[in-house]
C-alpha cells in the first residue's frame, strides 16, 4: 500500500509539473483538424491578426508605375487594425523610443483606440519587430485590401461613403479627434475582415519605391527593390478624396518624413 501511495503521489507531482510548464509556454495560433491555420492570431503586442490565405491575385491598376499583373503570395497574417496610440504607448514605454510628432495631443483615455500618426518609417519598422512581426510588403498590403476578385475598394466597387471610410477631410490637421476609432466602420472592411485599409491613415509598407519594379508575368512573393530613396505608402487617408481610396493606388515618401495622415500596421509569416 505504501508503494502504491508513493506511486500515486509521484504521478500527481509529475502531472502538476506538466500543467505549470504548459502554462508558461508561449501561446501558439490554434490550428483546426487537418492543420489549416486559424483565421485569427494574436501578435506579441496583443493585436488581433487575420489570415490572408496563399494564392494568386491581380495586383495593380492602370497607371504606368502600377500596371495590372498577377502575383502569387504565400499565406500570411495581417493586423486587423492600424496600430493604435495605446499600443504604441506600450512600445515607447518598453523601448524608450523617441515619441512621434503630435504625441503631445494624444489623450489615451479618449484617443487610445485611434491610429497613431507622425511615425517615421524606422519607427514603424522597429515597432513591428518589437512585436515579433514585420511591416507588410506592398503586395501583401494590396491583397489584404482587395482580395482575389479585383475589387476597387476593400468593400467592393461601390464608391466610398462615410459608412465605409474616414476620408475627404482636407486640409488641416485638427487633432486626434479627426481620426476614427479603428475597426468602427464595419461596412469598410476587406474580404479578410481587415479594417481601415481605406481612409483614416495611409500606411507605411516595407518596400522601397521604384516606378519600374513591376513585372507583367507572374511574380511570387515580391519584396520590391533592394534599396532606394523613398518608401512605398499605401491606402488613402482622412485627408484624401474618394477616388484616392482605391486599393491599387500607391504613393511614396522619404522614410525620414512624418505626416499627420500616415500610420501603419504589421504582418507576420504563417508558420
Amino acid at each position: 500500500m505504501k508503494r502504491l501511495a508513493s506511486a500515486i503521489s509521484a504521478f500527481a507531482t509529475f502531472m502538476a509539473v506538466l500543467v505549470v510548464m504548459a502554462a508558461c509556454m508561449p501561446m501558439q495560433p490554434r490550428r483546426p483538424p487537418g492543420g489549416a491555420p486559424s483565421a485569427v492570431q494574436i501578435g506579441n503586442d496583443g493585436a488581433p491578426m487575420a489570415l490572408v490565405p496563399a494564392g494568386e491575385f491581380t495586383m495593380g491598376g492602370d497607371s504606368l508605375d502600377n500596371p495590372r499583373h498577377p502575383v502569387y503570395l504565400d499565406a500570411f497574417y495581417m493586423d486587423k487594425y492600424e496600430v493604435t496610440t495605446s499600443r504604441y504607448a506600450g512600445f515607447v514605454k518598453a523601448t524608450g523610443r523617441e515619441l512621434p510628432s503630435k504625441w503631445r495631443e494624444v489623450r489615451l483615455v479618449s484617443h487610445g483606440e485611434r491610429p497613431v500618426i507622425g511615425v517615421l518609417w524606422e519607427d514603424a519598422d522597429a515597432y513591428c519587430r518589437w512585436a515579433g512581426k514585420r511591416l507588410p510588403t506592398e503586395a501583401e498590403w494590396e491583397k489584404a485590401a482587395r482580395g482575389t476578385d479585383g475589387r476597387e475598394y476593400p468593400w467592393g466597387n461601390e464608391a466610398p461613403t462615410s459608412r465605409h471610410a474616414n476620408f475627404n477631410k482636407c486640409c488641416d490637421w485638427k487633432g486626434y479627434d479627426l481620426l476614427a476609432t479603428v475597426g468602427s466602420l464595419e461596412a469598410g472592411r476587406s474580404p479578410y475582415a481587415i479594417y481601415d485599409l481605406a481612409g483614416n491613415v495611409s500606411e507605411w509598407v516595407a518596400d522601397w519605391y521604384n516606378s519600374t519594379s513591376y513585372k507583367y508575368e507572374l511574380d511570387r512573393n515580391p519584396k520590391g527593390p533592394t534599396d532606394g530613396e523613398e518608401k512605398v505608402v499605401r491606402g488613402g487617408s482622412w485627408y484624401d478624396p474618394g477616388p484616392l481610396q482605391r486599393s491599387a493606388l500607391r504613393s511614396r515618401s522619404y522614410p525620414s518624413v512624418a505626416s499627420t495622415d500616415r500610420g501603419f500596421r504589421c504582418a507576420k509569416d504563417d508558420k
